[in-house]
């Protein structure tokens, strides 16, 4: 079920970056990051109230709040700087060089969650690299 989730993401994700290009011109990056933001926020406490989900606010612990409330300014900024970066550049550019957090994300995996590194994984992160060069160049 994962995979078919993270395959979703992925068409949704492409959609993202074709619906945020043509939507923020001559619109401010940050005023568009703030408005995309407000809908995630919207849609995803309906998906929280629609699951009963809000039962286990109470249950989260220290470090999982830490935490989340880490990842949401790390996505927070990584939103703010792909908008600017695709107000400004061109969309077949900027997303390749986004998706190299890909690779990014298999090394602090291995670094910090000691998740195993095979010589698969290496070569898909050599290729990822090489791939991003050549679309942007």
């Amino acid at each position: 079920m994962w995979l078919l989730f993270a395959i979703l993401s992925s068409i949704f994700a492409a959609l993202t970056s074709i619906l945020a290009k043509i939507g923020i011109e001559g619109v401010n990056s940050n005023l568009a990051t703030a408005l995309r933001t407000a809908v995630v926020l919207v849609m995803s406490w309906g998906m929280v109230f629609l699951t009963s989900a809000q039962k286990g606010i109470g249950d989260i612990t220290t470090k999982s709040w830490t935490f989340i409330i880490l990842s949401g300014l790390a996505t927070g900024a990584s939103w703010l700087c792909y908008y600017k970066a695709l107000q400004i550049g061109e969309a077949s550019k900027v997303v390749p060089i986004d998706k190299l957090s890909v690779v990014i994300t298999l090394v602090l995996a291995f670094v910090f969650l000691h998740e195993e590194f095979t010589m698969k994984s290496i070569i898909g992160c050599v290729l990822i690299g090489i791939g991003t060069l050549f679309m942007v160049m």
